[in-house]
């Protein structure tokens, strides 16, 4: 019995450190994931007016998605340096109406 002991006391170790790892490279890739959204929020944060950051919140917390897509867009320009000054309101809603899908009319006719 002492021989299946120390097999099993093997085992659950070699399991312990593989989870132990495991952890660990998952405590990495998260935060390398909130270093990325920190660098994003900051150039954000240079690109956008303050009403536009709220703008945007907003549409976050609504369409995510969406917000995420124009996200990219603003800090790929930035990054190719088509973006001049800061980006206001009024040309944040006009991005948006761009980027957002249109609704369509529904009309019903009875006869």
């Amino acid at each position: 019995m002492p021989v299946e002991d120390a097999e099993l006391e093997e085992l659950r170790r070699r399991k312990m450190a593989e989870l132990q790892r495991q952890g660990e490279q998952q405590a990495v890739m998260e935060q390398q994931a909130q270093a990325i959204e920190a660098q994003r929020q900051a150039i954000l944060r240079q690109l956008l007016t303050p009403e536009a950051r709220d703008r945007l919140a907003n549409v976050r917390l609504a369409y995510p998605e969406i917000a995420r897509t124009v996200e990219d867009q603003l800090i790929r320009l930035a990054q190719m340096g088509q973006i001049s000054s800061q980006i206001d309101d009024q040309v944040l809603k006009q991005i948006l109406r761009k980027v957002s899908p249109q609704k369509r009319e529904i009309n019903i006719e009875r006869k």
